[in-house]
């Protein structure tokens, strides 16, 4: 069965977050989400977090970022694809209102997804959905083969799955990872995780709150 696209403006923020409640009784998990999540948790338990480094995409106005443009700021960075009918809306709805939670100090906090399905995720796509969920959100996209170095770098498992028809759709991680102003690697989320819970944890581990 091949998947369509939501209609994200309709249904809304409060649209999906009920799709979350879906997810969150753990329907929706696939095997690839476990496995990178037990991955980064360990990471943070043995203190040995070799996550993120270098990347080079395109943005969903089409100009080329690096890492080095988010230096300075927080980033919150999700992989997911525009096609997701589930796990990427909610998840992205999650940290919208987690963000709009923490108000204008958020600005410091760069939300980015980072497209797993480049061939359809073009920057003309990833504008109207990101805009979906807020005007701070950035969209990267790039070659197949710049995709897979990103997911690389921060142990982000995907997969094709073809449906009938020949149309497609992706499992993949769905954890969500903060990075510090440096770059380097501070701590992930769960995509179970209530938007109060996200806030929490980034007014402490990202504007240090106490």
């Amino acid at each position: 069965m091949s998947h369509s696209r939501p209609f994200l403006p309709s249904y809304g923020i409060a649209a999906i977050l009920l799709i979350g409640a879906i997810f969150v009784s753990g329907a929706l998990w696939k095997l690839g989400d476990v496995r990178e999540i037990q991955l980064s948790q360990a990471s943070v338990q043995t203190g040995v977090a070799n996550v993120g480094g270098p990347f080079s995409l395109i943005d969903q106005d089409g100009v080329r970022r690096t890492e080095k443009d988010f230096l300075g700021r927080h980033m919150l960075v999700f992989f997911g694809f525009t096609y997701c009918p589930d796990v990427c809306p909610t998840t992205l709805a999650v940290l919208s209102a987690a963000l709009n939670e923490i108000g204008p100090a958020s600005e410091s906090i760069v939300p980015v997804l980072i497209t797993v399905d480049p061939a359809r995720d073009t920057p003309e796509t990833l504008r109207p959905y990101l805009l979906s969920f807020g005007s701070n959100f950035v969209g990267l996209t790039g070659t197949a083969e710049e995709i897979a170095a990103v997911a690389n770098a921060y142990h982000v498992y995907y997969e094709i799955v073809e449906n009938e028809g020949g149309d497609y759709t992706l499992d993949h991680s769905a954890a969500i990872y903060l990075m510090g102003p440096d770059g380097k690697f501070v701590t992930n989320y769960t995509p179970n995780m209530s938007p109060d819970a996200i806030a929490a944890d980034l007014r402490k581990s990202a504007l240090g709150e106490s």
